[in-house]
């Protein structure tokens, strides 16, 4: 694992490694290599508000990476995929992005095309960082429409 990066990205490289992630350097910043242990899940538009409501709501918020655009787009970084074949299997089938086995994240604060990345909750804010099935659950639940929906957003 590289442990020295360019001034621009060092800061936060570091802060990073320190938690235990695998980082790379690219070109337009640090990107999280996932790996067994951690991993991403993209979601957009309204799915991701409400799943940034429905994790609020019940407590489970972990860090969250927004990602810029014409679309809302956020990142919630996730564990546990090693016991989670059927909830990643729903998650894509539904239409979100699983970023797994060695698949980059841009980190904050990676430059990309419509702007840089940045934290919606940052690693230091979050109390921890959610399984997988929980990032599921919120995901089945918007898709559901469920009357818990609506209590949930408000």
């Amino acid at each position: 694992m590289r442990t020295t990066f360019s001034s621009a990205v060092a800061e936060s490289a570091q802060d990073y490694i320190r938690r235990g992630w695998t980082v790379a350097e690219t070109a337009n910043g640090a990107c999280l290599v996932t790996d067994e242990d951690i991993a991403g899940i993209e979601v957009t538009g309204d799915t991701a508000a409400f799943v940034r409501r429905y994790l609020r709501a019940n407590n489970l918020t972990g860090p969250v990476i927004e990602i810029p655009g014409a679309e809302r787009r956020e990142i919630h970084l996730v564990t546990g995929l090693r016991k989670a074949a059927r909830a990643i299997e729903a998650l894509r089938e539904a239409g979100v992005v699983v970023y797994s086995d060695g698949a980059g994240i841009p980190l904050p604060p990676s430059k990309l095309s419509a702007g840089a990345a940045c934290w919606s909750v940052a690693p230091h804010e979050a109390r921890w960082v959610p399984p997988v099935v929980a990032i599921g659950a919120a995901v089945r639940a918007a898709a559901k429409g469920a009357p818990q929906a609506a209590r949930i957003a408000s």
